[in-house]
């Protein structure tokens, strides 16, 4: 199984609403390789943002999965917006993740466009389709979050409302109780 998974970033440190706090790390990284293993998958593609992404990279490299990241630019900037001010050692773990991952895509958008996110989420569940369809294996969508949407700019609830509409199976994986 060909896995596109999308989900939520650790929490700031004083967020005003907790979606995934830092303390629920290790939990939330069990259900992960749990759902790997369970569901035989063979590949991930995802972002590489602090969080769901990164865990769901280090999982799928312990159990030998292909791995594609898609980034909407350059490594270095993701990593400015995407990984760095998380809590915990975020920076160090992506570092790891992008050496050892010889499939990344950089799309070349626009940084302070906004759509940015939800553009790279679109080529996360068409290169997982399109891989799927090469390997003759079935393809999840997979969301890592609390199962709320917190408006029309959660790029989570985006990415599984696109993959409904293309027909993906779809899959949830809880942050929270």
């Amino acid at each position: 199984m060909v896995i596109a998974l999308a989900g939520r970033r650790i929490d700031a440190p004083r967020a005003r609403e907790l979606r995934f706090p830092i303390r629920r790390e290790t939990l939330v990284a069990a259900r992960i390789r749990r759902f790997f293993e369970e569901r035989k998958a063979s590949a991930l593609v995802s972002s590489a943002a602090c969080g769901a992404d990164l865990l769901a990279l280090e999982i799928a490299g312990q159990l030998s999965l292909r791995r594609r990241v898609v980034l909407p630019f350059p490594p270095s900037r993701f990593r400015e917006t995407s990984v760095e001010g998380c809590p915990g050692d975020w920076g160090p773990r992506y570092d790891r993740v992008l050496s050892t991952v010889h499939d990344v895509m950089v799309l070349g958008y626009q940084e302070n466009d906004p759509s940015s996110y939800r553009r790279a989420n679109q080529v996360i569940l068409e290169e997982a389709a399109a891989l799927a369809r090469g390997l003759r294996q079935p393809s999840c969508a997979v969301a890592v979050w609390d199962g709320h949407s917190r408006g029309s700019d959660d790029a989570t609830a985006q990415f599984l409302s696109v993959a409904r509409a293309s027909c993906f199976d779809i899959a949830e994986i809880q942050t929270l109780p």
